[in-house]
């Protein structure tokens, strides 16, 4: 427990010890007409009971324990020393001013523990007694001190009963108002203490209230707003200065009449509401989906206190279940899709190797030949559209294993090389930040990734001269970024949100589902695909994987192959 003299309540300590002093000046100056034999005590009772407040306002910057437990006892020492010589001066035994005494020990009390009051009290008694024996004749001779003796301890006599119901008076005052400042002391800890907890909860229920992602309003039984949290007031778009102390009705009835329609429900009802959906307007006129808890808050005595309405915003929710439902659309609308692409090619295959072996056989010319060139080259298109619609219709799991990403691109130029789209003016490029660099992925779906970039790429071009860079570097977020870069004519912005889309393609030969191939793949293997066009400057696809440690035999440095920034030209 605190045993600084201003541990309990400050202000009454300074006021009882200037009240005691106000009423010591008046009797020395007004009553005494001021003393010579007081002046010295008087002036050091003056000085350390003025010194005492100012201590104490000035407390922040006198850290010294010492003078604060000091200064208080001086004071008291010094206050009884003055009012003894005010009691011998004005009657001895019968002054009227031995009271002073009394209030001197209650201030006491304020700034002592209970052994200290009683101390007080002993040092008080002490010199009241002495004051007693000296005005009785204790210092008029060789036998007055024990004259002055025998007369204070006869029985007989008034002045015994006098100082002994003084003393004990003293000792009785000393003992009640320590024992009631201690009790009092220990109140005060245990309120502020109560006062901090209660202070600390509120301050920790309205933080976690305020910081709920959920919006959170609390109406009374007269339906004006008390609580309005931070998301409440992100979801519906109103301040929480607008809408406290307000009627709800009279705010949210022109943009979400529904949510006014519940909560009035809930309130004349007196039954809280399940969680249900409905829709708010915010404040620029955009719909907002919310899922909405509705409760009732009651007292013990089945009082109503008021409603507390929960709510989330569904929108992206609402998003997710539609990619969902898409997705499981997608999946059935594929799985019968490949099937049907399944049975279609069986026969087409049959179709176009008959009208090879006649070809073979068959010495047509003119129109006759012509027409059936034609059918072998459709044929050979419409094979690679369902080629390519299988691999897009398939969800295959892939398998995750640790890929080398610079000798894959290598092995991707090699076939490009073979392909259609690709021609002698077209430069393959392979730009890396290390010799080696790993990733996580399947193999066999990042090689198709890249195939069906580069030929996007190769076929951008249009036989012009040109040049497809794949860019490899490890970002500072240890991620490694894949970029294919072409300096074809670029995607008009108009045509950037439908490129990913099956068979949307701007390419007279095209099938329209090479990029959604990519796509597609990307998402199953969780790489973030981004894209990067300048029209008549040419497109960037980029993409970003998770990096796999790794260093193979005879690896050089990766810090050393990073400073060099590796560059191979393979073509």
């Amino acid at each position: 427990m605190n045993s600084s003299p201003f541990a309990l309540k400050p202000g009454w300590l300074l006021s009882l010890r200037l009240t005691t002093y106000i009423l010591v000046t008046g009797i020395i100056v007004f009553w005494m007409r001021y003393p010579a034999y007081l002046s010295f005590p008087f002036f050091a009772y003056s000085f350390l009971t003025l010194l005492l407040p100012v201590l104490f306002l000035f407390r922040r910057w006198f850290e010294t324990k010492t003078l604060f437990n000091v200064l208080p006892f001086l004071q008291t020492l010094s206050e009884i020393i003055v009012e003894a010589g005010i009691i011998y001066a004005t009657g001895n035994i019968q002054s009227a001013f031995s009271g002073l005494f009394v209030l001197t020990i209650i201030s006491s009390a304020l700034a002592n523990r209970l052994a200290g009051t009683l101390g007080i009290a002993s040092l008080v008694s002490f010199s009241y007694a002495f004051i007693i024996w000296f005005g009785l004749g204790g210092s008029s001779g060789p036998g007055s001190s024990s004259r002055a003796l025998e007369t204070i301890f006869s029985t007989q006599d008034a002045a015994f009963y006098n100082i002994f119901l003084h003393i004990l008076i003293f000792y009785l005052v000393a003992f009640i108002s320590g024992f009631l400042v201690e009790r009092l002391r220990r109140k005060d800890l245990q309120l502020a203490s109560a006062s901090q907890a209660l202070k600390q909860a509120k301050l920790d229920t309205n933080d976690i209230l305020r910081h709920l992602n959920s919006g959170l309003v609390t109406i009374d039984p007269d339906g004006r707003v008390i609580f309005f949290n931070h998301a409440a007031e992100m979801i519906m778009g109103f301040a929480e200065s607008e809408v406290k102390g307000r009627d709800f009705r009279e705010i949210f009835s022109g943009r979400m009449p529904q949510l006014v329609a519940n909560l009035s429900g809930v309130l004349r009802a007196r039954k809280g509401s399940p969680r249900n959906e409905m829709e708010i307007i915010n404040r620029e006129g955009r719909s907002i989906p919310l899922g909405v808890s509705i409760s009732l808050l009651e007292e013990e005595c089945d009082n109503i206190r008021g409603v507390i309405a929960i709510f989330q915003d569904l929108t992206e929710t609402k998003k997710l279940e539609e990619k969902i439902r898409l997705a499981d659309k997608m999946a059935a609308v594929g799985e019968l899709s490949a099937a049907i692409a399944h049975e279609i090619r069986n026969p087409l295959a049959a179709i176009s190797g008959s009208v090879e072996v006649l070809q073979a056989e068959l010495n047509l010319s003119g129109e006759n030949r012509r027409l059936m060139q034609l059918i072998v080259k459709e044929s050979s298109r419409l094979n690679n559209i369902l080629t390519d619609f299988l691999l897009y219709a398939r969800a295959n799991r892939p398998v995750f294993n640790k890929v080398e990403l610079c000798r894959l691109v290598s092995d991707v130029f090699e076939m490009i090389r073979h392909h259609s789209a690709y021609n002698k003016d077209i430069t393959l490029k392979l730009s890396a930040s290390d010799s080696y660099i790993y990733i996580f992925g399947d193999e066999d779906k990042i090689k198709q990734i890249l195939i069906n970039l580069i030929v996007n790429a190769c076929e951008a071009l249009e036989g012009r001269k040109g040049e497809v860079s794949v860019w490899l570097e490890i970002a500072p977020d240890r991620s490694v970024v894949l970029q294919v870069i072409d300096n074809g004519p670029g995607i008009e912005k108009s045509t950037i949100p439908k490129i990913f889309d099956p068979f949307f393609s701007n390419k007279k030969e095209g099938t329209g589902l090479g990029l959604a191939i990519v796509q597609r793949l990307a998402e199953s293997l969780r790489i973030e695909l981004q894209v990067r066009t300048h029209p008549g400057v040419g497109t960037a696809f980029i993409l970003h994987f998770r990096q796999a440690p790794g260093k193979r035999a005879g690896q050089p440095d990766s810090q050393a192959a990073a400073n060099s920034n590796k560059i191979a030209i393979l073509s």
